[in-house]
């Protein structure tokens, strides 16, 4: 079994991931600290953004490749994945300027959750038709 469209969108999330992990390596190395964020809040920014990129997409790729695997449509699953990159590089380039609310972090937030409710909802879906048709 194969699931291109959850691969499609593993790798995009992949390079934004390497991305703002090569921006923690560049200013840890400008500023020549080794390990945590030696009181930069730049640095300890870009750590957060990053640890916030891994936290929701992990979850998100899980809850995708399950929507495929189980037949959900193109559109839906290729919605699902725009959708979220979208809105992860905005909530990132949001965070990024910012340690105070501003629009990108509230559509970047607005859009994952979104797109985690309707893959959850659709993988709870499914599971609940197929225990419908066992009965």
């Amino acid at each position: 079994m194969t699931a291109p469209i959850s691969a499609l969108y593993a790798g995009l999330l992949a390079v934004l991931l390497l991305v703002l992990g090569g921006r923690i390596s560049l200013l840890r190395s400008k500023l020549n600290v080794g390990a945590g964020h030696g009181n930069d809040a730049a640095l300890a920014r870009a750590i957060r953004v990053h640890g916030n990129a891994v936290e929701w997409i992990l979850p998100m790729l899980i809850l995708l490749l399950v929507a495929e695997l189980d037949g959900a449509g193109r559109w839906f699953l290729h919605s699902c994945g725009v959708t979220f990159t979208a809105g992860r590089i905005a909530h990132a380039v949001g965070m990024t300027r910012t340690s105070k609310a501003s629009s990108g972090r509230f559509w970047g937030t607005a859009a994952s959750w979104v797109v985690i409710a309707a893959l959850a909802a659709w993988d709870l879906g499914t599971y609940l038709r197929l225990l419908l048709r066992l009965w």
